[in-house]
């Protein structure tokens, strides 16, 4: 494990940049639509373009980066005219999500330094608020390793067996539902993605964690939700109509 003073020491030595990358090349299967879930229109915009904007919407970010599959024909198609304002495509996409922003990140050799920070945030998370990217950020910007936002458990969490009935009881103590953005320094998620196996590596602080470093915990909030099954979308729609996009 690398020295934390010595992250930190590193980072001070310069002005780091804030790079927000966003894995978009999964085929998000799990709603049942025939194209990916980062497509499907939400609340007058595909999901994609509200993440889009809402990471826009933080003058602390320096560029967006897009991660898609090699052959994505949908994103300009969908996106709008004005995208270009807003993020930039890298057609590296992988199998896994580790996989994709691992090429992501290699892309941005040359154009990110070690000591920048990428904060990664997923495609399919379209109600996060520029007041949550700013408490993300100024909390981590100081720390030594990087951190995330994450919500504590706050119900009581069953442990089920086979036939789905309770086989036990989990203490929730200490226990959070991570969220992202996931904030960490270019150099050492680059290194803890390139050292992990993308099969079983589920978000980027565990990655880090792997390399022997804790990340810090960032409250989140309950609107910053992941469009993962079919009523999520339109929870999530309310919550973009409650912050004022079209219904």
């Amino acid at each position: 494990m690398r020295d934390n003073r010595a992250i930190l020491d590193t980072a001070n030595s310069t002005s780091p940049r804030l790079h927000a990358l966003v894995p978009a090349a999964g085929s998000g299967s799990r709603l049942g639509h025939a194209i990916p879930k980062q497509y499907l229109p939400l609340a007058g915009k595909p999901l994609l373009r509200h993440t889009l904007d809402a990471l826009a919407s933080s003058p602390r970010l320096h560029a967006i980066h897009v991660v898609l599959a090699p052959h994505d024909t949908l994103f300009e198609a969908t996106m709008g005219n004005d995208l270009h304002a807003h993020a930039r495509a890298l057609r590296v996409g992988g199998a896994t999500r580790a996989e994709s922003v691992r090429n992501g990140l290699r892309a941005l050799r040359g154009e990110a330094a070690e000591s920048d920070w990428v904060l990664v945030h997923d495609a399919a998370r379209p109600c996060l608020s520029a007041t949550l990217i700013h408490r993300l950020v100024e909390a981590v910007l100081p720390d030594a390793v990087g951190g995330i936002l994450a919500l504590p458990v706050a119900d009581t969490v069953k442990v089920s067996d086979e036939a789905r009935r309770i086989a036990g009881t989990v203490d929730r103590h200490g226990l959070w539902l991570a969220q992202t953005p996931q904030m960490f320094r270019f150099g050492l998620l680059r290194e803890a993605l390139e050292s992990a196996d993308p099969a079983t590596v589920t978000d980027e602080a565990s990655a880090v964690q792997a390399l022997g470093h804790r990340p810090l915990l960032v409250e989140g909030d309950v609107t910053n939700l992941k469009v993962t099954w079919s009523g999520d979308a339109a929870l999530a729609a309310c919550i973009l109509a409650a912050a004022g996009a079209p219904p």
